[in-house]
């Protein structure tokens, strides 16, 4: 796949033009590297170079771990996909939804597969009705308490969270939202122990991701990438900022443990967890989650109706479907990007990117620390090359 060496291009482009400080891609295809790719800075200021052990903060690329954690639960059959949430968050017992501008009682249930599917009428915030505008405030109370005597917890969040206004009646519509961090705290309750010990237990260790989780230790600080942000005159500064709970350094446990944003990752980590998707639930031998489990994972996904709703608000995932906090791909012949139809994987809010291919046996890992960034013009581009050099 000589044709892959275009990826260094695509990345020294990327970081030419301020796209990116610096970045990162590894791909593996039939159970072997095939290629990686490092580009820029992981921190520009101290010259530090972006490499294959640099410590990314992976934002929603969190989502998918999270999705495993939940699907590992339903295998045992400790979970049930019709669950509802009020069994384990109390505060979800007495929903109400937004509906004519006033809160009024809502009938229906918010389950453990409207978390998954991002159909529980749970946002990130906004301020287009009082559920966006408390969600907006919760997610700015969870910032102001990093640094206080009493940071929010997990669970205390997603108690809260049962007390906000849906943004809708859960299973009719479709918003990206704070689904997965209450998804965190149902496996807290389910598994009696916290979500990271959890992570850690049930993935991180048993496949040796030595450098993932909620924090950064002392000793490996020095690995972390900067974060960085677009300025108006065009160049790269460092956002300095916490988001949606996770604090900038990232570098003590949190009391939050975001099962939407707050996972630390490195290009060969991540691709563990990817590889271990990639092979139905097999790693080195281990078996970490059950095929069947895995085929459900990227198989089982929003409904016809739905669909329409997501590309509204989703239009650059056209030729997708969503499901289990992943986009799917249904129709490639749709896809602003190369790819197969049954890819699936998702991105972060600093430009992460990963997808999952098993017909063609593939598996690819982007890693940059840019805010605001999602799906990529750089991540397509790498998408292009990859699947272009595919025989």
């Amino acid at each position: 796949m000589g044709h892959l060496d275009f990826v260094q291009s695509v990345l020294d482009d990327a970081v030419k033009n301020n796209a990116v400080a610096g970045a990162s891609c590894l791909i593996f295809h039939k159970e072997k590297e095939v290629g990686y790719y490092e580009s820029g800075f992981a921190d520009i200021a101290w010259n530090r170079k972006f490499s294959r052990d640099t410590i990314c903060r992976m934002y929603s690329m969190s989502k998918p771990v999270t999705s495993a954690a939940v699907w590992s639960l339903i295998q045992e059959g400790k979970l049930d996909l019709l669950d509802s949430v009020a069994s384990y968050i109390p505060s979800f017992s007495n929903l109400t939804v937004c509906h004519n501008g006033s809160a009024v009682p809502c009938e229906t249930p918010v389950t453990i597969q409207d978390l998954l599917n991002m159909t529980s009428g749970l946002s990130y915030g906004g301020n287009s009705d009082e559920s966006h505008i408390k969600i907006a405030e919760l997610i700015s109370d969870i910032n102001s308490s990093l640094n206080s005597s009493a940071p929010l917890t997990t669970m205390q969040i997603a108690e809260r969270v049962g007390h906000i206004p849906l943004g809708f009646v859960p299973g009719t519509d479709f918003e990206y939202g704070i689904s997965a961090d209450i998804l965190g705290a149902v496996v807290e309750k389910v598994s009696g122990m916290k979500f990271g010990e959890f992570l850690r237990k049930r993935f991180f260790e048993p496949m040796g991701m030595n450098d993932t989780g909620f924090y950064v230790p002392s000793n490996k600080a020095s690995r972390l990438s900067e974060e960085y942000y677009a300025a108006e005159n065009g160049n790269l500064e460092v956002y300095a900022y916490p988001n949606l709970g996770i604090p900038y350094k990232s570098t003590e446990p949190p009391s939050f443990e975001s099962g939407g944003a707050g996972l630390l990752s490195t290009a060969d980590d991540y691709m563990k967890f990817c590889r271990m998707l990639l092979s139905d639930g097999r790693f080195n031998g281990l078996s970490v989650l059950e095929p069947k489990t895995v085929q459900s994972m990227h198989s089982m996904r929003i409904s016809d109706a739905i669909h329409p709703l997501f590309l509204k608000k989703h239009p650059h995932l056209c030729g997708y479907s969503y499901g289990n906090l992943m986009r799917i791909m249904t129709d490639s012949s749709q896809s602003v990007a190369m790819g197969t139809n049954g890819e699936y994987g998702w991105d972060g809010w600093l430009g992460t990117f990963m997808l999952i291919d098993p017909a063609n046996e593939l598996a690819l890992v982007y890693m940059m620390q840019k805010a605001d960034s999602g799906f990529t013009p750089t991540a397509r581009k790498i998408k292009n090359v990859v699947y272009s050099a595919l025989t």
